[in-house]
């Protein structure tokens, strides 16, 4: 993998939150929020600014808008959803331009493993867990939400876990200091 461990260790705590709760406005609204994909997106802009090298971190913004004009035409074609769009957009500075491949991957298997429990959920008893959901009644509508916000997050989760972070966080003095 491209990213560093260190970039995916400081954007993981900010953005798995704002993945948890894409994946679940969405299953529940069918929508995505705007405030969502902008805390996404300032996250980045941020945090970035430490977590990515300065020379990387323009391409990266850069990425993003490619991302959104592609989505653009998808959205216009009734292939995408706006927000869908705009979250991966949003998500996309944060993915290395190396890795590009391997999300797709994690985000295919993702949509298919999101897809299934959705429908297994839907046409079970646990659906009596969550009986307002919108996703349950749109037809073959899908939240695609969930499976982007959580390919986002195992893509950060496999980043951030590597290299032998543990290890080296358990040898430093300060982190020895705290737990003697």
């Amino acid at each position: 993998m491209a990213i560093t461990t260190y970039a995916a260790l400081w954007f993981l705590p900010f953005v798995l939150p704002i993945c948890i709760y894409v994946a679940w406005s969405d299953l529940r609204t069918m929508k995505i929020p705007n405030h969502a994909v902008l805390t996404l997106l300032g996250v980045f802009v941020i945090i970035g600014l430490v977590a990515v090298p300065l020379a990387e971190y323009p391409w990266r913004l850069l990425n993003g808008l490619v991302v959104l004009a592609i989505g653009f035409v998808l959205n216009m074609a009734r292939a995408f959803g706006a927000g869908d769009a705009k979250f991966c957009a949003a998500a996309a500075p944060f993915i290395a331009p190396d890795d590009a491949m391997f999300v797709l991957i994690i985000f295919t298997a993702t949509l298919l493993g999101t897809w299934v429990t959705h429908r297994v959920v839907k046409y079970s008893v646990l659906k009596k867990l969550a009986p307002d959901w919108k996703s349950w009644t749109t037809g073959q509508d899908y939240p695609m939400g969930f499976a982007l916000g959580g390919a986002l997050s195992i893509y950060l989760l496999l980043g951030a876990t590597q290299d032998n972070w543990i290890p080296w966080l358990a040898q430093q003095q300060w982190i020895q200091m705290l737990f003697s």
